[in-house]
């Protein structure tokens, strides 16, 4: 029998405190991916329970999304100051406490208040728990590995909304689908107070109330804009009122963060072409995300008149190849750098919408499924190369804040797909079918922008400014 040695004991502690953190964080992404699949699922069933109209089905999905964009950056300023375990805990009760009160909401208002705390609370898990798996796996290999098993959990989350979403609206209703993230948060929260110590930056940015309520007044104004143009005419007061708001908030915005000494949103980094590049193909690119799980769940459903379950089934196809191509994303980044795999993606995408634009009721299942495909791959093939991009020329030090930055510029484009593709199809008076074709349009286009922001933004005068700004940033 060999005995094992003191510092091979403590080894296999450390080891296995590690595995449990990585294992706590990666049921935080799992909750936070499958509310991104499985709620598009019940949209029809929450429509003919609480009498929803379009738009009030887009603010379902955009209260979540929305709030996420609004607060990512402040929720990691948060963590960074007053200690990520205890905001991360903070962040799984408010989800919880969310999930909870939107399986029991009265009403569709109600719905739409409870997504917003759900949002709340999912502000403070992905990027905190980024920052508790850099600061636990020290060694670079390692943090390799487990940022890329964390990442595989959450592709495994979108996959498997839209199965076990249908299998729980079908069989116990659409509440049910909130009822899976109250006992995964409570074993989260127990697991985080047992496994998961206290870590605080050395330096934590200031906090920034001005910026932070020009970014909620810049985006609430404009997405509630979009979406209630239609109910309320384009024209109408309340709605000039909305984007007038939005644009005064973009421009105060743009002057005070150029002017406070440790701004919530840096606007030095825009000096890079790269660094804008990937934001605008963010939100392009995530924009047609949002938009096809919106449109499409309501299509199976309502048109093709599908259960949620088979509805569910269908878009399986488009879930596995987002999440098998994230890999070979990555690995394609790694081999020949970022501008093939945004090419690839734009492409993709524009010829899965293009294979959409023109549905009926009647279309073939297997040229749904062809159509599911491709436009997965290209959704796949743009988050890597998206972070890489961003990341060009950045000194070592704000390369968190500055990918912070670059995902809420994602987050913000999901809100503003469902926002615009419901728009469109709220506007129209000739049915769904035909009005999803101009939306569907819309999604094609925006995979042709995602192709011309890619080369435009990775070209070799587009790499100098990322250095030249680089190298600004690093002495000041």
């Amino acid at each position: 029998m060999i005995a094992v040695t003191e510092p091979e004991q403590t080894s296999g502690k450390e080891d296995r405190y590690r595995r449990v953190v990585l294992a706590t964080c990666c049921l935080s992404v799992f909750m936070a991916g499958l509310d991104v699949t499985i709620v598009n699922v019940a949209l029809p069933s929450i429509q003919h329970t609480l009498h929803a109209s379009v738009s009030d089905l887009q603010w379902t999905i955009d209260a979540y999304t929305l709030v996420i964009a609004c607060l990512l950056m402040l929720s990691g300023s948060l963590a960074d100051r007053f200690g990520r375990r205890r905001v991360f805990q903070i962040g799984l009760a408010a989800f919880s406490l969310g999930s909870l009160l939107c399986s029991v909401a009265p009403s569709l208002g109600w719905l739409i208040a409870f997504r917003g705390l759900q949002a709340i609370g999912g502000s403070m898990l992905n990027p905190v728990a980024m920052s508790i798996i850099r600061n636990v796996f020290e060694d670079p290999k390692e943090r390799a590995k487990a940022i890329g098993m964390w990442g595989s959990v959450a592709g495994l989350s979108l996959a498997s909304g839209p199965v076990i979403g249908g299998l729980l609206v079908s069989g116990l209703g659409w509440r049910s689908i909130f009822w899976i993230n109250v006992p995964v948060g409570l074993i989260a929260i127990a697991l985080t107070q047992r496994f998961v110590l206290e870590s605080r930056a050395e330096r934590p940015r200031r906090l920034d109330p001005p910026g932070q309520l020009a970014v909620i007044a810049l985006l609430g104004c404009l997405t509630a804009g979009i979406i209630e143009g239609p109910r309320s005419g384009w024209s109408s007061a309340p709605i000039v009122a909305l984007f007038g708001v939005a644009a005064l908030a973009a421009i105060v915005l743009v002057i005070l963060e150029s002017r406070r000494r440790e701004p919530l949103i840096d606007m030095r980094y825009f000096r890079s072409v790269p660094f804008s590049g990937a934001a605008l193909i963010g939100v392009v690119a995530l924009a047609t995300l949002g938009g096809f799980l919106f449109l499409n769940t309501l299509y199976l459903q309502d048109v093709r008149g599908y259960s949620a379950l088979h509805a569910g089934l269908l878009t399986i196809p488009m879930a596995a190849m987002l999440g098998v191509f994230s890999t070979v994303s990555g690995r394609l980044v790694a081999s020949r750098g970022p501008r093939p795999a945004l090419m690839m993606s734009g492409a993709l995408i524009g010829v899965g919408a293009v294979m959409l634009i023109g549905l009926s009721a009647h279309t073939a299942v297997w040229y749904l499924i062809v159509a599911y495909l491709i436009y997965g791959a290209g959704a796949g093939l743009v988050s890597a190369p998206i972070t890489n991009t961003a990341l060009s020329g950045m000194p070592r030090d704000q390369a968190g804040v500055a990918g912070a930055i670059a995902s809420t510029f994602r987050q913000t484009g999901a809100a503003v797909g469902v926002a615009v593709t419901g728009a469109i199809v709220a506007s129209s008076s000739v049915g769904f079918v035909h009005a999803s074709h101009a939306a569907w349009s819309v999604v094609a286009g925006c995979g042709v922008i995602v192709v011309l922001l890619g080369m435009f933004s990775t070209g070799r005068w587009a790499l100098a400014t990322a250095e030249r700004n680089g190298g600004r940033l690093a002495t000041t």
